[in-house]
Formats: structure tokens, C-alpha cells, sequence
């Protein structure tokens, strides 16, 4: 049997994301993803903050980068991956990123007035999706 690699995250993005082009014009949108959760500790209540750095790949990164911004709130799925790399003084380093499959806007309607009157529900490979709406008619 074969193991299970599925991450759900609903966060807020830490800034904007981080757009680039790499060879061969492979699309890649990095960001990192706050979530929060609050609990009773000693009769107060305590929140505590954890940050996910979040890569997105090609279709989905194009998408990401014209709708994502710093503070939005985002419901992704994906999954875990540790790569390694080399510093700028040649030291050996590891990250941990969820590389996301699909995501999608949350909030109020009010938050995506100005930039869009859909909230787009957007997988890797399967193209653009909104309720109501077909492919063709949004054009991406």
C-alpha cells in the first residue's frame, strides 16, 4: 500500500506572492501562509501563529499571481515536500514547502468586489472552475 500526502490549509498570506519565470517559461508563485488557532491556557486565551511557505506551479501559479494578495484569506490543498539547497556561502540547507494542487479565495464578498465579482476555485491541471460559470466564459 502506497502512503497518503495531503495537506489542507485556510490561512492568510503573508505578502504578496513571488512570481517567476524559470526555464523553458515554467511558471512559480512562492508565498508564505499564516494559520491560526486560538485555545484556553491558564483561563486565557492563547493564539498561536504557524507559517507555511506555499509553492505553486504553472496554471496555477499564473492564476495565483493575479488574484493573491497579502491578508487574503485562502483555503489550499496540496502536499508536503522537502527539498535541499545550497546557501550563498555553499552550506547544505532543507525546506519544507506544501506544493498546493488547488485553491481557493475565502471571505466576504465585499473583499473581491473590486478585483473580481467570482471567487475562483482553481486546480492544477484542470483549469479555471467557478460555479456557474463554464471555462470559456472566463477566459484565463
Amino acid at each position: 500500500m502506497s502512503g497518503i500526502n495531503k495537506v489542507i490549509l485556510v490561512g492568510h498570506l503573508g505578502k504578496d506572492p513571488d512570481a517567476r519565470t524559470l526555464d523553458g517559461g515554467v511558471s512559480v508563485v512562492s508565498f508564505p501562509l499564516a494559520t491560526s488557532e486560538i485555545f484556553n491556557k491558564d483561563g486565557r486565551k492563547v493564539e498561536q501563529t504557524e507559517w507555511h511557505n506555499i509553492v505553486m506551479w504553472r496554471g496555477l501559479a499564473d492564476v495565483a499571481a493575479k488574484f493573491l494578495q497579502k491578508g487574503k484569506l485562502v483555503y489550499i490543498e496540496g502536499k508536503l515536500r522537502t527539498r535541499n539547497f545550497e546557501d550563498k556561502d555553499g552550506i547544505k540547507k532543507y525546506t519544507t514547502e506544501v506544493v498546493a494542487e488547488n485553491f481557493t479565495l475565502l471571505g466576504r464578498k465585499t473583499d473581491f468586489e473590486t478585483e473580481a465579482v467570482f471567487r475562483p476555485v482553481v486546480k492544477a491541471g484542470n483549469g479555471f472552475n467557478h460555479e456557474g460559470a463554464s471555462e470559456g466564459d472566463l477566459n484565463y
